[in-house]
């Protein structure tokens, strides 16, 4: 049963520049609300470390598969709780370039697999406000 999370924010400040700032995995730990740390090469087809925190939640570590790695562009990985099929997530994060300046950030992630229905609601209220916060973090780094 599929589920998904679908967040937006306008950044006022072009693409580059707020890709400066969301691949500085080094400073997650400064400013990052959600993803508290990313560790590993980031290229794709590698395997990472990534620590969540979602709001009102214990943090957790996973270990996803870079899937895109576009400068400037668009970042996504692919992460599986256990084995593939039990709970799969395919979190995308996503620059849009609106040509007057501003960037609109597109944070979103897809699950799928057996557990989903068992973490709906979790998902939909305190993974969903985590993305919410880390796009306000980094509006606010990157300009507003």
């Amino acid at each position: 049963m599929p589920s998904k999370i679908h967040t937006n924010i306008l950044i006022n400040a072009p693409p580059d520049k707020v890709w400066k700032v969301l691949t500085d995995f080094n400073s997650y730990p400064d400013w990052n609300p959600f993803i508290r740390s990313v560790k590993g090469t980031v290229a794709r087809g590698k395997q990472i470390s990534v620590k969540l925190t979602p709001p009102g939640s214990r943090g957790m570590t996973i270990s996803p598969r870079i899937l895109r790695f576009e400068l400037n562009r668009e970042l996504s990985w692919l992460g599986h709780l256990i084995i593939p099929g039990l709970f799969d997530g395919e979190h995308t994060f996503r620059l849009d370039d609106n040509h007057n300046g501003t960037t609109t950030f597109i944070h979103s992630e897809n699950f799928s697999g057996l557990l989903v229905p068992l973490f709906r609601k979790m998902l939909e209220e305190n993974t969903r406000e985590g993305f919410i916060q880390m796009n306000n973090k980094l509006k606010e780094l990157v300009g507003n």
